[in-house]
């Protein structure tokens, strides 16, 4: 189970994102709504849409260009809510658009923290609270999970993993809007398998509650470590998303934590 109150202002922000209103994902049917630009979207999100489809797990929330309409009604109507997001019959839906120069780009599971506590999971390395300060040195290839260079103003906050003083793990979140911070975690490869990710992503969860902000997390669906991970470290399945962007623009879910 998921918290009540974070899925609550989960979906609240998902409505932001794509123009809807929370209660639209929690009906027994699917819902079209124009997709438009808001300041308070998470900024990650190149707004508007083409077609960004959104499940909670009863319906789909379709938020397009309405130039798309036919090609998407036709689509979330002719196939079950968990269909939708599966092969073969994705391949219909990239085949009709592109035809418009876009394809399926972006498709990825989010997790939010389960209804009981974020576990306090034991890490035999050193654990040290980052701010913003402390990332300065720290974007290169091996942290570029859990920190993206292409916002570093948003990196708010972070733990570190230390052994004899050397950054062996990183779990670093953004600020991705107002009410929810996003985890990202990176553990170098000769120190992997032995809880430190897990460790480092429970940790940073609870200091994003302490906060007052919600922690999400997000991976490919294919990333089985990666979801492994958020479930041991407390969370929760709570929402998939599948976006359609222009067929120039090669993209993936802002972190996909594939480096555990």
């Amino acid at each position: 189970m998921i918290d009540k109150k974070i899925l609550e202002i989960a979906m609240i922000q998902s409505a932001i994102d794509a123009n809807c209103v929370a209660d639209d994902f929690v009906r027994s049917d699917n819902v079209i709504v124009r997709s438009k630009y808001s300041d308070k979207a998470r900024a990650y999100h190149e707004l508007p849409f083409a077609c960004d489809l959104i499940s909670y797990g009863t319906n789909i929330v379709a938020s397009i260009d309405m130039r798309y309409r036919d090609v998407v009604e036709n689509y979330i109507g002719k196939y079950p809510v968990v269909r939708c997001f599966e092969t073969p019959n994705i391949y219909e839906l990239n085949a009709a658009f592109e035809k418009y120069g876009m394809r399926i780009r972006l498709m990825a599971e989010y997790f939010l923290p389960g209804a009981g506590a974020i576990p306090n999971l034991p890490c035999e390395y050193e654990l040290r609270i980052l701010g913003q300060d402390d990332f300065t040195e720290l974007y290169l290839p091996q942290w570029s999970n859990a920190l993206c260079e292409k916002r570093k103003e948003l990196d708010v906050l972070g733990v570190g993993a230390y052994s004899g003083g050397k950054l062996v793990g990183l779990a670093a979140c953004s600020a991705d809007c107002d009410t929810m911070w996003q985890i990202g975690v990176d553990v170098l490869p000769e120190m992997r398998r032995q809880g430190t990710a897990s460790a480092l992503t429970s940790r940073l969860a609870r200091e994003i509650l302490d906060r007052g902000k919600v922690p999400f997390y997000c991976c490919a669906w294919s990333n089985v470590i990666s979801a492994r991970n958020a479930i041991k470290s407390g969370f929760r399945p709570a929402w998939v998303e599948m976006t359609v962007k222009s067929d120039i623009v090669i993209g993936r879910p802002d972190k996909d934590i594939d480096k555990l």
